[in-house]
């Protein structure tokens, strides 16, 4: 398994290397952390994303190895419930073509596919980290997901948000 340690804090050369961190929510009745985490290698296709930025941010911006924040999503109490990274393989997101399958698009066909998937690995389960908690960091207060009428499922999150997380996981 990936070392979280590699995943905290990048260094100043990471600029050069492009790692970058996202934050990406999944309904926890759907696909929890924990239901990642018992996944062969903590693998998932992460699949039924319907929208044009969230897509683009996998298609062009998403490398492996960048870091990502688990968030549940639709849920009781919503937050950051694990780490993960990018595990790569993007390729196209097959339900979209099943009509049975609630993430069907009518017109999306094999010949010119909308939707894609990639590879997510979790990498461990971390106390929630909620909403509320978030909003009282100050070092939080521009995070996309902390918005007012976000609800794109995949948000870039800097390094300094990222540095910030961590930093509340390990109890600093």
């Amino acid at each position: 398994m990936t070392n979280i340690a590699s995943l905290t804090v990048p260094s100043a050369s990471s600029a050069v290397s492009g790692q970058r961190y996202w934050l990406m929510k999944n309904e926890p009745d759907e696909y929890s952390i924990d239901h990642a985490l018992v996944a062969p290698d903590q693998l998932m296709g992460w699949n039924g994303v319907r929208n044009y930025q969230a897509r683009n941010f996998m298609r062009d911006d998403m490398q492996i190895g960048d870091g990502v924040l688990y968030w549940h999503s639709s849920c009781a109490e919503p937050g950051i419930y694990g780490i993960a990274r990018i595990a790569g393989n993007l390729r196209v997101d097959t339900s979209q073509f099943d009509p049975a399958d609630p993430y069907y698009d009518p017109k999306s066909s094999p010949d010119k596919p909308r939707w894609l998937m990639l590879d997510v690995q979790a990498l461990r389960k971390t106390r929630p980290l909620l909403i509320a908690e978030l909003r009282e960091q100050p070092e939080l207060g521009d995070m996309r997901v902390l918005q007012k009428g976000n609800r794109l499922s995949i948000t870039p999150v800097s390094q300094a948000e990222w540095k910030c997380i961590m930093g509340l996981l390990e109890g600093r």
